[in-house]
């Protein structure tokens, strides 16, 4: 190669139409070297489907849930039919699977990553990065490392400084690190991507701790950037190990390109030397050739139908495994095929059924128009059972705007910077606000907002309020916070209520900035009047029939993380008020991850069904009536109330001015509920069935060539063929300074009623072993470490013992 073709292979750009559609199907793309062969780079997300507005794909559940089927051999599966839709529309190199370990539910990417155990994480994103390398395509298993908030991921404009991760070098290995090694070391993945966050001081893409650690286990490919806020210097980079600059070039956000230009100059300084070049194009070729690039160039088309009738029947597949039955009180579940009648109720449950993210690299419900759950409800029960819709919620999505009406003395007052404070540049009266682009002429790039005055309601009763645009937006009602748009980077609706009375005039305060959006700012205030005409008509729909399915949903999704765990707006009201009105009711949750339960104990049933995809209908309709028998168990602990969990601190999420402090160290997810002795609302590796299983017979032998052999038997005892999900927990000897217990296996079985099987499990001595940070390796412990098998961690049905021999 001359130099001026390796320095070409460092930075990408986004002007690629590969295939002369007008449509460029690359979110970044690298140029190649046709005189040698080499094809361009065309990158695209989506870990969830090929995302980044394609049309004519398949639209899968959200990551989290194909966790949730705790299924190694599925999840391969479906990496395999991921990687072959993004090679149908020309991409060989797809940004996925996201591998972070979810440290607080509150993230707003849990839906698009794993699980918050590192062995789970690792076992099931080996799988899919495996399965997408299989179609001749490069893996990008994403971010390194320790990415687990949205909060100030990227910083604010104008400086962007980014989030500051303080983290232990024994909690990098044993928690954030094992998932990036497992898709290295098993899966061979061709490409990481290094995060936006710093990580002890140093941006992740230059931090040559990280990316060090990286290539020690054996990693031959390249390092990318995230896009446009992750590289941050030109020398410290390149000399780090940061391969490809994304999407290249100068950033619409005042960032310069630190490679092209500056890296020429650098080379030729000296500053940069011809080596470290030539060993950072070594790694962009070396997975080409290794998985078949090369030798075998994509040659899909934007323009081509990449939906199959196997993945679809793969999304419904998925779907139906990876549903979690949390609750199901006086065998309300399967619905009996005697039924009389049945009430549907919900927004959700309608055409605005939540099966994906709105931002992020995901499928849009506009690319593939899910089925409403109501009618694959009535299409799955006999013809005689008489099927009633109620609404009961204007559901999710923004509400109307407030009108001018509502107002009293509105004034708006604007500022220079990213706080509302100071000397405001524009005071002015304002009728409402609902503006596509919020602002006025002439205002700096970073500015921000104070709109104060009065509302008059027109009616007592229960408000709800809505903030949607994009940005960081606070509204107080009589001083009391009703909604906040958290530091969001795209546009969000966020929900509150209010209790307000006919005629009283109250305080009203929205505070705004857009500091933290890079969409346009646009903002939205949006109200419901108090009008009990919909609960009203879910609460007789319920009453009058045998049978009550309540669908709720939240919308959470990159960009932004969560400020509560509630579900918005007046979902919890509505689930209460169908509950007290039929005791036969059964919610249907379609969230990010874990949510707030205050009606749990009211109703009989409840199934976690995530962001199933858009097989949403189909899936939730075979479950409910049987024809599906639920398997799923949860990747995350979900936590009964809002101060639980290890960060319950400001220190610790979302962190103290720039710096976040992992102090809870490895007592992370179910580890700190088993430490601190604290019941969650459900522990991780819950989930129920409509059959039964027992567990005998554990033994706990060595193995010949080292480590240990772990085996019991799983029988059902129930009525009806199902699945369960063996798994195996480890817990150290004393003066480990380990956790309680750590998930170290598992094993998926599928019994007829009345059969059994034997779960094998192996324990090597890394799986005994404890970070040593002073010797920086591996640290065997002598003593006894407890061995537990059963249906979760807090289900111990089996419980044995090894003697622990240290080296």
């Amino acid at each position: 190669m001359t130099e001026a073709e390796e320095l070409a292979l460092l930075e990408g750009d986004t002007t690629l139409d590969a295939n002369g559609t007008g449509v460029n199907p690359c979110v970044g793309h690298v140029s190649g070297i046709p005189r040698l062969g080499l094809p361009a780079l065309c990158m695209g997300d989506g870990p969830a489907g090929v995302g980044n507005g394609m049309t004519q794909v398949t639209q899968f559940p959200a990551p989290i849930m194909g966790a949730a089927t705790w299924n190694a051999a599925l999840m391969e599966r479906y990496g395999a039919a991921l990687g072959a839709e993004h090679a149908a529309k020309g991409r060989n190199v797809v940004l996925a699977p996201t591998i972070n370990i979810i440290r607080t539910p509150l993230w707003g990417r849990t839906a698009e990553t794993l699980s918050e155990d590192p062995y789970l994480t690792a076992a099931l994103g080996t799988a899919i990065t495996r399965g997408i390398q299989a179609q001749g395509v490069i893996a990008t298993p994403k971010h390194l490392a320790a990415n687990n908030q949205e909060w100030l991921r990227l910083g604010d404009a104008p400086a962007y400084e980014a989030i500051d991760a303080r983290v232990s070098a024994r909690a990098l290995h044993e928690i954030y690190l094992p998932a990036f090694e497992a898709v290295v070391t098993r899966a061979g993945a061709g490409s990481i991507m290094c995060a936006y966050n710093r990580v002890n001081g140093h941006y992740a893409c230059e931090n040559k701790d990280l990316l060090r650690t990286l290539r020690g286990w054996g990693f031959d490919g390249f390092v990318v950037a995230d896009w446009y806020f992750a590289h941050r210097s030109t020398v410290a980079a390149a000399k780090a190990g940061l391969d490809i600059s994304m999407p290249g070039g100068a950033s619409p956000f005042g960032f310069a390109d630190f490679y092209g230009a500056p890296l020429r100059a650098a080379l030729a300084r000296g500053a940069v030397s011809r080596g470290d070049i030539d060993a950072m194009v070594t790694r962009i070729v070396t997975p080409m050739f290794r998985l078949g690039l090369v030798d075998r160039p994509i040659r899909g088309s934007s323009a081509a139908d990449a939906r199959t009738p196997a993945h679809l029947a793969l999304s419904q597949e998925i779907a139906e495994q990876g549903s979690v039955l949390l609750r199901n009180e006086r065998g309300v579940l399967p619905l009996a095929r005697t039924l009389r009648s049945i009430a549907v109720i919900g927004d959700d449950a309608g055409a605005n059924v939540q099966t994906t993210e709105r931002y992020g690299g995901f499928v849009k419900n506009d690319a593939v128009h899910p089925r409403a759950p109501l009618d694959s409800i009535r299409a799955a029960l006999p013809a005689g059972t008489r099927v009633r819709y109620a609404r009961g919620t204007l559901g999710i999505g923004a509400l109307p705007a407030m009108p001018a009406s509502a107002f009293r003395g509105l004034t708006a007052r604007y500022f220079a910077g990213a706080t509302p404070q100071g000397t405001a540049l524009v005071t002015r009266a304002e009728p409402r606000i609902d503006y596509a682009e919020a602002g006025v002429a002439g205002l700096p790039k970073t500015w921000s907002a104070r709109w104060e005055g009065q509302i008059v309601p027109p009616r007592t009763g229960t408000y709800r309020f809505s903030l949607d645009g994009g940005g960081d937006a606070r509204l107080t009602i009589d001083g009391r916070r009703v909604a906040t748009v958290p530091k969001n980077s795209f546009r969000l609706a966020t929900h509150g209520v209010a209790e307000l009375r006919a005629g009283v005039p109250v305080r009203f305060q929205l505070d705004y900035s857009n500091a933290p959006t890079l969409s346009p700012t646009e903002l939205r205030l949006g109200w419901q009047v108090p009008d009990p005409a919909l609960i009203d008509e879910a609460v007789a729909a319920a009453r009058a029939s045998d049978v009550a399915v309540v669908f709720v949903a939240d919308h959470v999704s990159e960009g932004a993380d969560r400020t509560d765990l509630r579900l918005p707006g007046d979902q919890d009201a509505l689930i209460a008020a169908v509950a007290a009105a039929n005791p036969r009711t059964v919610v249907v949750l379609h969230t990010v991850g874990p949510v707030l339960m205050p009606w749990r104990d009211r109703v009989a049933g409840i199934v976690a069904a995530w962001y199933p995809g858009e097989q949403a209908a189909d899936s939730i309709a075979a479950l409910l009536t049987g024809r599906a028998n639920p398997s799923g168990k949860l990747p995350v602990t979900f936590p009964a109330d809002m101060t639980s969990g290890p960060t319950d601190r400001p220190e610790r999420y979302p962190g103290v001015g720039t710096t976040v402090r992992y102090d809870e160290d490895l007592l992370v997810g179910y580890r700190w509920y088993d430490q601190q002795r604290v019941a969650p609302l459900y522990p991780f590796g819950f989930g129920l069935s409509y059959t039964r299983f027992r567990y005998d017979d554990l033994s706990v032998t060595p193995r010949p060539n080292g480590g240990w052999r772990v085996r019991a038997t799983v029988r059902n005892v129930g009525a009806r063929a199902g699945s369960e999900v063996a798994q195996l927990y480890v817990g150290l000897a004393p003066g480990s300074g380990e956790p309680p217990q750590q998930l170290k296996g598992f094993a998926r079985v599928t019994l007829a009623p009345g059969a059994a099987e034997t779960v094998d499990f192996t324990l090597t001595e890394r799986d005994l072993s404890t970070w040593d940070e002073a010797a920086g390796g591996w640290r065997l412990h002598r003593g006894r470490a407890e061995v537990f098998v059963g249906g979760s961690s807090r289900d111990h049905a089996l419980s044995g013992a090894i003697d622990v021999a240290a080296r």
